[in-house]
């Protein structure tokens, strides 16, 4: 191999000094610093936010060697050395109270090395404002603070409004200390996945610049079009060539599987950094991503407000839904979509308004197999052997057994614990079609609480009426009456017509009758 992937590696200095591939984006950090002094950035796990502040880091304590032949190196003339307070909230799992006063009395001990403490400062945002002071004094030079994951306690407590409103208390007087101090602060960015507005932590710290949503700096995490081409060249022509595939071949399924997040309206696409530099380091395309793990939290969002699924697929808000996470909110979009599981497809000038969808193949397929045990009777790890069947018995023909299967995806579902029926049987469809949508040809679309489907194979044409507490002759008739088969009469592929009812009494698939 060529090049050395940083797979994972998220510290500058590291990657710098073991010639690992670097994407420089020195000359956005650099503008960053110029133009402000206190920013806020959201974006998703593993996007790149943690190299960016380490980045920060390097560049604030004036490590002038680790930036030889980046674009900053030419603008920066005066490198100085600066006092650096990074506070990085990612090693607590957040299950009680006392976790994030642990960890912030662990890293103010820390500091308290450096730059001392005094006897009055006796609780944490009295401590830390003690160290930014002398830090300032003892240095000559205002202070850098760096804080990563800022949000990582708010999501742990997610659904925990009692343990929210605790370290929602916590966290705001301490940040608060970032405002009341601005005179002895040269610089400050916050980083998370979220961003808890209203009558959270950020109540206490109205003066940050939000560079989420900012064109400008849209760049600042991810990867671009031009920096795949411009840097991965041999990347690309290596993965090309084990994956026995020509080089545009390669790079459409790179752009397919990895590309498609828009953090702004009409801006370029972004590329997930970590999905990307995986492929290229094992040569193989994958759901690294997902393979990293999904949130609990986001599907206990989605059943806890009773989430109609296909909503999710084509849902429309605005920006200030989109750029605020309220704890005590009862919409899980704007967490789903600052999480990156879903990203802006459109943007409506006229009335402000975002239609979002999933950003590519990789977030769409891997958040439907992670979705499905949650809401079926199968396990995470049945759940791709499932899928396989059903694929096969569609393309053989072998109706019965695949409505058998989807029996199974039924059966022992602990309905008291579901309280709309109707909306459960479509998510459980929603999922399933979504997922056998990505190997055989599917539309659907759902209205009046039914899902009317065709499935299209190399052979075979399915059109399929599903009824709830009807009966399978109901539900054939309607695709006769309404010609749902006429689009496909010229067609040679061999077509059937099935009318399937769901029955609350037996809460499962009762029968299907097939023309």
């Amino acid at each position: 191999m060529s090049k050395v992937y940083p797979v994972g590696i998220q510290n500058f200095e590291k990657i710098r000094k073991d010639d690992f591939f670097y994407i420089d984006k020195t000359a956005l950090v650099y503008q960053l610093v110029k133009n402000g002094n206190y920013y806020f950035l959201s974006r998703p796990r593993r996007f790149g936010k943690s190299l960016l502040i380490s980045t920060l880091e390097a560049y604030f304590e004036g490590k002038r060697e680790l930036f030889e032949g980046l674009a900053i190196e030419k603008l920066e003339k005066d490198w100085v050395k600066r006092p650096v307070l990074h506070l990085d909230l990612n090693t607590e799992k957040y299950e009680t109270p006392e976790s994030i006063e642990n960890i912030l009395n662990d890293t103010l001990c820390q500091w308290e090395k450096i730059y001392g403490t005094e006897p009055s400062e006796t609780s944490l945002p009295l401590r830390f404002k003690g160290i930014i002071r002398r830090a300032n004094e003892k240095t000559g030079h205002r202070v850098a603070i760096l804080v990563d994951e800022y949000d990582k306690p708010m999501l742990q407590a997610i659904g925990n409004e009692e343990l929210q409103r605790s370290f929602r208390s916590t966290l705001q007087a301490f940040y608060s200390v970032i405002k009341t101090m601005d005179g002895y602060i040269k610089f400050a960015l916050l980083t998370g996945v979220t961003k808890f507005g209203k009558i959270s932590v950020f109540s206490a710290l109205n003066n940050l610049m939000d560079l989420s949503m900012w064109n400008d700096y849209v760049a600042l995490c991810g990867i671009t079009e031009q920096e795949l081409r411009d840097n991965f060249k041999e990347g690309i022509e290596e993965l090309a060539k084990a994956q026995r595939m020509t080089y545009e071949e390669t790079c459409a399924v790179l752009k397919e599987n990895y590309d498609g997040y828009h953090f702004t309206e009409d801006s370029i696409g972004i590329y997930n950094p970590f999905s990307l530099l995986n492929t290229f380091a094992k040569r193989k395309f994958g759901n690294y991503w997902f393979e990293t793990g999904t949130p609990t939290y986001l599907v206990e969002l989605l059943k806890m407000h009773d989430y109609d699924l296909h909503e999710m697929a084509h849902v429309e808000t605005d920006e200030d839904t989109l750029n605020s996470v309220d704890s005590s909110s009862t919409n899980p979009i704007p967490v789903i979509y600052q999480s990156g599981y879903l990203t802006i497809k459109e943007y409506d000038q006229r009335f402000g308004t975002y239609r979002l969808g999933f950003p590519n193949r990789e977030v769409e397929e891997g958040f439907m197999k992670f979705l499905l045990p949650f809401y079926a009777n199968i396990t995470k790890v049945d759940t791709t052997f499932n899928i396989q069947k059903f694929v096969r018995e569609i393309e053989s023909g072998d109706y019965d057994s695949f409505f058998r299967r989807l029996q199974s995806f039924f059966a022992d579902t602990p309905y008291e614990l579901i309280r709309d029926l109707e909306l459960h049987y479509q998510n459980v469809l929603f999922i399933v079609f979504k997922l056998i949508g990505f190997y055989v040809k599917a539309e659907y679309h759902t209205s009046n609480g039914r899902i009317d489907l065709v499935l299209q194979t190399n052979d075979f044409i399915y059109i399929m009426e599903f009824k709830l507490n009807g009966t399978a002759e109901e539900a054939l008739r309607q695709i006769n009456e309404k010609n749902y088969a006429q689009p496909f009469a010229s067609d040679p592929r061999k077509l059937f017509k099935i009318g399937i009812n769901f029955s609350n009494e037996t809460r499962n698939i009762e029968q299907w009758i097939v023309e």
